[in-house]
């Protein structure tokens, strides 16, 4: 997990090229799923880099935004609300005090296997995200 000071177009920028060039460098396509934060475009990439380095980077990529109200992203904003009570509850004023403790926190929550006990089932979803569901006829 990489955290920043902010949530800017820039910082989805830098993250997303870690993750091309760090963590999967050898990797022809990088399937990236995420939310519809106005960061999340490849507009930010060319924002922040050269054309050259936003394409490269771009072209690395293939981007699935979710519907609003998706299921895993109901589950992320679930697991942000344990980090905020169990590591962030109270005023923590280094940057790189915050950082070990996201990371201790993420470390032990992996360990433990945490998981979200989600209830959200596939006839709430049609019932819930209609729209985008096809009519069947019947």
């Amino acid at each position: 997990m990489t955290v920043t000071a902010r949530r800017t177009k820039k910082d989805w920028a830098r993250v997303v090229r870690e993750l091309v060039d760090v963590h999967y460098p050898r990797a022809e396509k990088i399937v990236l799923v995420m939310d519809n934060l106005n960061t999340h475009t490849p507009a930010s990439l060319y924002e922040t880099f050269p054309t050259a380095e936003a394409k490269r980077i771009v072209d690395k990529l293939e981007i699935h935004h979710t519907p609003e109200h998706c299921s895993w992203l109901n589950m992320a904003g679930i697991e942000s609300g344990v980090l905020g009570r169990q590591c962030l509850d109270r005023r923590i004023g280094e940057f790189t005090v915050f950082e070990k403790e996201v990371a201790a926190w993420e470390a032990d929550r992996n360990a433990s296997k945490a998981k979200v006990n989600w209830q959200f089932t596939h006839d709430d979803a049609k019932v819930k995200l209609v729209r985008l569901y096809p009519s069947t006829g019947g």
